[in-house]
C-alpha cells in the first residue's frame, strides 16, 4: 500500500494536560488556541473493531492529547516542566503495526503516522528510524545508539529512544531524547488502552464466539498451516 487510507486533519492542544486534551476540531480555529495535528493511516489491521475512518479519528484524538502537552511543555518556563521546555511546538510520530509478521518490511509494516504543529513532517524519517531500529533489534533505538552503535549502519539516525509499550512500537522525533521518548510512550500507552477497551466490547458484542471476526471465522493462514492433514 503506497497511499495512506484517510488522512484528518484537526487542531489539538487547547486544553491545558491537566483538561484532558480534547480533541479539538475546525480548521478555522486561532492557531494560537492549539496546534494542528494531522494523521495518516497506512494499515488497519484491527477492520472487526474500527473502520478505517474510525480509527483515524481515533488516532486524531490521541494525537490532541499529545498536542496539549506538546502545547504546555513548550511554553513551561525553565525549572517549571518535568523533563525541562519542549525546543519546539511540532513533533512527528510513526506507529508500527503490533500484527505484522517479522518477515515483513520496515515500510509495510507502518500503521499510521501523526503530525503535531507546523512544518513537522520533516520529523517523520526520524521517528521512522529509530522505529525501524527498534523494530529490528527488539530493544529501544537509544540503546544502540548510546550503548551499542555496532549493530548501527551508514544511514541509521544518532539520536534518540524509541518506546515500546507491550509489543505497539511508536518512534518520535523533535525533542530532546528524553522528550521524545517520553511522548511516543504516552501515544503508545494511550492506543493499546483505546484497543483494549474496543476488544472488551467486541467480547461483549459477540458472546462466546472463536475467532475474532464478525462471522465467527478464521484467518485464511491457519487453515492452510494444517489442510494438508488427512481426512
Amino acid at each position: 500500500m503506497n497511499t495512506p487510507r484517510k488522512t484528518d486533519d484537526v487542531l489539538g492542544g487547547g486544553e491545558a494536560l491537566g483538561a484532558g486534551g480534547a480533541h479539538h476540531g475546525g480548521a478555522g480555529r486561532d492557531a494560537d488556541e492549539g496546534l494542528r495535528v494531522r494523521v495518516a493511516v497506512r494499515r488497519n489491521p484491527y477492520p472487526h473493531l474500527l473502520g478505517d475512518g474510525d480509527f483515524s479519528d481515533l488516532l486524531s484524538e490521541l494525537g490532541a492529547r499529545r498536542a496539549a502537552s506538546i502545547r504546555e511543555n513548550h511554553r513551561a518556563a525553565a525549572g517549571q516542566a518535568p523533563r525541562g521546555p519542549y525546543p519546539r511546538p511540532a513533533m512527528g510520530f510513526v506507529v508500527l503495526d503490533p500484527t505484522a509478521d517479522a518477515w515483513v518490511p520496515h515500510a509495510e509494516a507502518v500503521m499510521a503516522a501523526v503530525t503535531v504543529g507546523e512544518d513537522a513532517r520533516q520529523y517523520l524519517p526520524r521517528a521512522a528510524a529509530k522505529a525501524a531500529t527498534h523494530r529490528r533489534l527488539g530493544r529501544n533505538n537509544g540503546e544502540a545508539v548510546h550503548t551499542d552503535p555496532h549493530l548501527l549502519t551508514a544511514g541509521d539516525f544518532r539520536y534518540g529512544h524509541s518506546a515500546e509499550v507491550r509489543g505497539l512500537i511508536v518512534a518520535a522525533s523533535s525533542q530532546t531524547p528524553d522528550q521524545d521518548l517520553y511522548e511516543a510512550s504516552r501515544l503508545a500507552s494511550d492506543l493499546v488502552e483505546e484497543i483494549g477497551l474496543r476488544y472488551r466490547r467486541f467480547e461483549w458484542r459477540h458472546g462466546e464466539t472463536d475467532w475474532f471476526s464478525a462471522a465467527d471465522e478464521p484467518g485464511r493462514t491457519f487453515g492452510g498451516m494444517v489442510d494438508w492433514f488427512p481426512a
